[in-house]
């Protein structure tokens, strides 16, 4: 068999303490007028002040909307673009946590194509190129500086929506740990469990062929050689420093190892897409108004548990990148060794074990089931099938915190 690869990235990413003082310059390449996309919170800072200096300094003049809100509520995409577009802006900068990112990619979406944002909802969408986007995530973890994913909430509809298309790549990402040492321990845990959640389920993804279509027809389109190098990279360094950097934020390497495990994660589910965690989590997450990662998380270790008949050998590799000592010569077991090291890596920051105690009720298991068993771009991915009777099992059996139940 040859090697299959794939892999869509941002045009630039620059990593390291103090990239956020590239801004300007990676900004002055693209124009003269930029919109910022932040929250109130990082605008009323003074790092967000010295950016906005710096940019005006190289000659590029900013207009700043700072009521991003969590979740990016989908009217409020269409409040900043109403409110910006005299402005006429050459490029937006997202500057914050996953929402910030994702609302500057819909504002870019919406000033280039027009229309309204449930236009675009699914994958393809976006008919062309979109206003350039530079990313400058201050969290670790939901990895949208590189993906080519907008989750945005609707009103109108239980789940959070998704857009996809390889035209909502940043065109630079520019990710300065520094960014992230003030961030809460608690954020700091729920981002780095999504990142991590984002790199088991990519390097566990199905392998979905070589059809030279099948990038052309899908965003997501299954492990490969490439995705499984970001993905190996990103279980290494979270599995290594995320439990220190909620115990120290002022822990440099740390930091800096968390925020490339985040980066990493998201260039290997970028185009390998997440899986049965990520379906389940979206209904669960509606239901329980709960953070995305750390319904992921919890969902983690009963997922890994129902793929391992299938992915031993690929769970055994995860249990290397985390650094287990690989005794013997049985798959099976240091398989369960990398499930049972994500179970006590994810207890001991603080991680929700079971879906009651995310706070779902028994009554809503079937209908998790079924909405988790309906999202088809999440569950063609994941490398065990699934019918509806085994996704009941599965939810049950997170609910009821019974792992040894998840692998029926």
């Amino acid at each position: 068999m040859t090697i299959f690869a794939a892999i869509r990235l941002p045009r630039e990413i620059l990593f390291g303490k103090g990239q956020r003082h590239a801004l300007p310059a990676v900004a002055a390449k693209l124009g003269k007028r930029a919109l910022i996309c932040t929250d109130e919170r990082f605008a009323a800072t003074a790092t967000f002040a010295e950016m906005v200096a710096g940019l005006k300094a190289a000659s590029v003049e900013v207009l700043v909307y700072s009521a991003v809100q969590p979740d990016v509520p989908q009217e409020t995409v269409a409040v900043c673009v109403n409110q910006t577009r005299h402005f006429a802006p050459e490029m937006v900068i997202g500057i914050g946590g996953g929402s910030c990112l994702d609302m500057a990619k819909c504002a870019a979406l919406l000033l280039s194509h027009g229309g309204e944002l449930k236009d675009y909802y699914g994958e393809f969408k976006v008919p062309g190129p979109i206003l350039p986007v530079i990313a400058v995530p201050t969290t670790a973890g939901t990895g949208s500086e590189v993906t080519p994913v907008a989750v945005i909430s609707d009103s109108e509809r239980t789940l959070k929506v998704g857009i996809s298309s390889p035209h909502l790549i940043a065109f630079a990402a520019l990710c300065d740990p520094e960014l992230t040492m003030t961030c809460p321990p608690g954020l700091t845990a729920i981002a780095g469990a999504d990142a991590l959640t984002h790199a088991i389920e990519a390097f566990t993804a199905a392998r979905r062929g070589t059809d030279h279509t099948l990038a052309q027809n899908n965003v997501f389109i299954g492990k490969s050689a490439l995705t499984d190098h970001f993905a190996l990279l990103a279980i290494k360094l979270l599995g290594r420093s995320l439990e220190k950097a909620c115990k120290d934020g002022s822990d440099e390497d740390a930091r800096a190892d968390v925020m490339m495990g985040a980066l990493a994660a998201g260039c290997a589910f970028g185009t390998a897409g997440t899986a049965a965690a990520h379906a389940i989590q979206y209904p669960a997450g509606a239901l329980t108004h709960t953070a995305h990662g750390l319904g992921v998380a919890t969902m983690m270790p009963y997922v890994m548990t129902y793929n391992q008949s299938v992915a031993s050998a690929e769970m055994a590799e995860i249990g290397k990148a985390l650094g287990l000592e690989a005794s013997g010569t049985n798959i099976e077991d240091h398989a369960k060794g990398a499930i049972e090291e994500i179970r006590r890596l994810f207890a001991a920051i603080g991680i929700t074990s079971t879906l009651a105690d995310l706070g779902l009720s028994a009554d809503k298991l079937d209908w998790t089931a079924e909405q988790a068993f309906g999202i088809d771009r999440l569950i063609k991915n994941n490398p065990r099938p699934f019918d509806l009777d085994a996704m009941k099992r599965l939810v049950r059996a997170a609910y009821d915190g019974d792992l040894a139940a998840s692998a029926i």
